[in-house]
């Protein structure tokens, strides 16, 4: 699959609407009861990026960045701002943030996930996509260094520690991330008249599983 490691410009994203979708199959007994069914063992998340534009300059901005992902054809990074942090939105990422794994002694690489729950119900989403430069990891209760003793592999979100975490010991990552996405359409229709007066054009775009 073709994906830019570049990020759609955050401050066209800004404003954009949008959330994750869940597929699942609903039927409907005779009893009135229902049977469900997840399709999906992960969400998928889908934004408009039309509604981000505030000027010609901004539209002048997409269509640039649409042209050079050629449409459909190449995906790239995309800001969730109602979620782009492993933490509240209104703190910094620490690494105590999220719980990737339980060292065995012997794996030394980890995927980033960021777990939401409610209850006692909980949801592990992969982060492939994560922000260089603000990851934090940490066994245990002890911070570790980034370049000393682990590597960030960005373009998938793994990361892999210098030694391997101690069995039964605690893996904590966290981090600011990006969506992977791509463009859910081949044509941005663009009026300069009707932008004007205030309507922006529809531009679609929607998470890859990478």
């Amino acid at each position: 699959m073709a994906f830019h490691e570049v990020r759609f410009p955050a401050r066209l994203s800004f404003g954009s609407v949008g959330g994750p979708e869940r597929r699942t199959d609903v039927v409907a007994l005779a009893s009135g009861h229902e049977e469900r069914n997840a399709l999906w063992a992960h969400s998928r998340r889908r934004f408009d990026a039309g509604v981000g534009l505030r000027s010609l300059d901004d539209m002048e901005a997409l269509v640039a960045f649409f042209e050079a992902r050629r449409g459909q054809l190449h995906g790239f990074r995309w800001k969730d701002w109602s979620d782009y942090k492993s933490c509240l939105p209104s703190r910094d990422p620490d690494f105590r943030d999220q719980l990737l794994a339980y060292g065995d002694g012997a794996t030394g690489t980890f995927q980033l996930c960021k777990w939401y729950r409610s209850g006692e119900y909980a949801y592990s989403r992969p982060i492939a996509k994560p922000v260089a430069g603000t990851v934090r990891a940490g066994v245990g209760d002890t911070e570790q260094r980034e370049g000393v003793d682990y590597e960030v592999d960005t373009t998938c979100g793994r990361i892999s520690f210098v030694v391997a975490p101690p069995t039964g010991v605690d893996v904590r990552a966290g981090f600011e991330f990006d969506v992977p996405v791509r463009f859910d359409t081949d044509r941005i229709h663009t009026s300069v008249a009707s932008f004007r007066a205030g309507e922006a054009p529809s531009v679609p775009v929607v998470e890859l599983r990478v």
